[in-house]
């Protein structure tokens, strides 16, 4: 067995799970956040039951140091030694990364170039390795990117019709997001199929970030995300797609600089700013269903017309398809969300939901498509640590 360490380092937090492999069994997993303040917060839990403990935690090296103590203090692991390899997310891999890698001087270089791509992620999981290398001297590390699935699209599908120049001196085109779990998802939805050796799969990964890709025979040919995870779909705070006149013309009229714009377009639009409720589906499903809420049956219908034009899209793309996997927060447990995008895309694909299925409530892989549907319709709860810890294990030889 294999012991892997998953780490998703932010700029004030680091999320962690320890991965028992090829078993995938989680041993632990936890949060530290609020690095950085005056009070930290760490959370672990193991066996079923919940550590915790608040202190000072001044930077991530300190908070690496408290996880580390932790595991052995609370007997998950006897000595550090039994920790195999360690498997980082990393949020922007560019163009240098169309795969996970074993980390060297010149991989850590490029990730830190890519920072300006990144800023707020980037530099963090560099903080958290340099952290985890320190504190693990003999240990040998994976990054794993949320790009790299999407590095296989083609130009005609990441170039954006802006002059050729900024994409060559600037590398301003479509670069995708979610694509640890989109490759999650996509390879267990193949797997539903009975592993047939052409697919053709479209995954809705719909959380408060959301994003769709076109999956055909296993690899990426189309994704919603593109420069930044602010295009696409409508998300949870995020516009997704709008008319890029609209940035000048409320600049001029808010008496706005683009950046306060921009903010409001990744933080108060979406369900958010459609609903004037919640940014949380539950949120909108509750006003909807219990107060019989306008604007959460408007915000309601019109994520499910967007999500489902891209859908529309990609069957054009692949030329048909075999399945459709919902997933992520809101894929997983909107029930009536995933109802009113299948309805929208039923009359023109076959597609046919079984409303008992649809309704059920479970974390496990399940059919909710019924014996009519020409599509099969999958709900399958990613798991972006478990593709880290396999990815990790794969290419360190492990």
């Amino acid at each position: 067995m294999v012991k892997v360490m998953d780490i998703n380092a932010g700029s004030s937090s680091l999320k962690f799970q320890l991965i028992n492999m090829p078993s995938e069994e989680v041993i632990t997993s936890g949060i530290v956040e609020r690095i950085g303040l005056e009070q930290g917060n760490f959370e672990m839990k193991y066996n079923g039951e919940k550590y915790t403990k608040e202190c000072p935690i001044k930077d991530h090296s300190v908070a690496v140091q408290l996880l580390l103590e932790a595991l052995v203090d609370q007997k998950v692991v006897n000595s550090l030694d039994e920790i195999d390899a360690c498997g980082h997310r990393i949020v922007h891999g560019g163009e240098y990364f169309s795969d996970s890698v074993k980390v060297d001087d010149d991989v850590v270089r490029k990730v830190e170039e890519l920072a300006e791509l990144a800023p707020l992620h980037n530099p963090a999981h560099i903080i958290g390795y340099n952290a985890f290398k320190e504190a693990l001297p003999g240990v040998e590390h994976v990054f794993v990117f949320d790009t790299a699935f999407h590095q296989t699209l083609d130009r005609e599908r990441y170039l954006y019709p802006l002059p050729l120049e900024y994409y060559e001196d600037l590398k301003v085109r479509k670069y995708g997001a979610h694509g640890t779990s989109h490759k999650y998802v996509s390879q267990v939805a193949n797997e539903m199929l009975g592993n047939p050796k052409h697919s053709r799969i479209i995954v809705c990964h719909l959380g408060n970030g959301a994003s769709i890709s076109a999956v055909q025979d296993g690899v990426c040919i189309d994704t919603s995300m593109g420069f930044t995870p602010l295009a696409g779909v409508m998300m949870g705070t995020r516009c997704g797609d709008v008319d890029p006149s609209i940035m000048p013309y409320l600049c001029k009229k808010l008496n706005k600089t683009p950046d306060e714009v921009l903010d409001i377009y990744n933080k108060k639009s979406g369900m958010l700013g459609i609903s004037g409720i919640s940014s949380d589906s539950r949120d909108i499903e509750n006003a909807l269903f219990k107060d019989g809420d306008e604007r959460a049956l408007l915000t309601s219908l019109l994520y499910a017309r967007i999500v489902s034009k891209y859908i529309g899209s990609y069957f054009v793309e692949m030329g048909g398809v075999d399945a459709i996997a919902f997933t992520a927060g809101v894929g997983e447990n909107a029930a009536y969300l995933r109802r009113l995008i299948i309805d929208n895309i039923s009359r023109a694909l076959g597609a046919f939901l079984d409303e008992k299925a649809n309704e059920v409530r479970s974390k496990e892989n399940r059919v909710i498509s019924n014996q009519f549907s020409q599509v099969e319709v999958y709900v399958i709860p990613t798991n972006e640590e478990v593709m880290i810890a396999r990815d990790t294990v794969n290419i360190l030889g492990l």
